[in-house]
């Protein structure tokens, strides 16, 4: 017997996910320190790379944080796969990095919760992520099944 999360909670998930990964773009784009500490642009040249590289990390969580809440599987699981990226690549950092523990454990800890977001929303097949959705209501209902011959 498995338990199904209920549609309006998935829902309400994806946006409190979407809305951490929209903080982490505004706090990357903010030119001073934050509320997190130094400014982004400090830590990242603490932590080995160029300054301007916080715009990259930032532009990827914004756009995964939008694809996180179109309600579509596709784009959240893109979304979520691309954060698993870009944390994999934060956790990397961050073991390299000599902070203190409690610093250290939003990246771990949001990298499981993207990856059960893509195997939630893991695609039957490959080509299920390039083909245009198929709605059956789209099609009129006098149109489905029926040949129109030309004269």
């Amino acid at each position: 017997m498995s338990a199904r999360i209920p549609q309006w909670l998935r829902t309400a998930l994806y946006w409190v996910l979407a809305a951490e990964f929209f903080v982490g773009f505004a706090t990357k784009f903010w030119p001073g320190p934050t509320f997190f500490g130094p400014a982004y642009s400090v830590k990242f040249v603490d932590w080995g790379f160029p300054a301007w590289f916080r715009f990259v990390a930032g532009a990827i969580e914004l756009i995964c944080a939008i694809l996180l809440v179109i309600p579509d599987k596709r784009f959240r699981f893109l979304g979520a796969t691309s954060l698993v990226f870009l944390l994999t690549a934060a956790v990397t950092t961050h073991l390299i990095d000599d902070a203190p523990l409690y610093e250290e454990v939003s990246a771990p800890v949001h990298l499981v919760i993207t990856a059960m977001v893509a195997l939630a929303n893991w695609p039957a097949h490959w080509k299920d992520l390039i083909r245009p959705r198929r709605d059956a209501r789209a099609v009129p209902a006098g149109a489905r099944g029926v040949e129109h011959s030309t004269p």
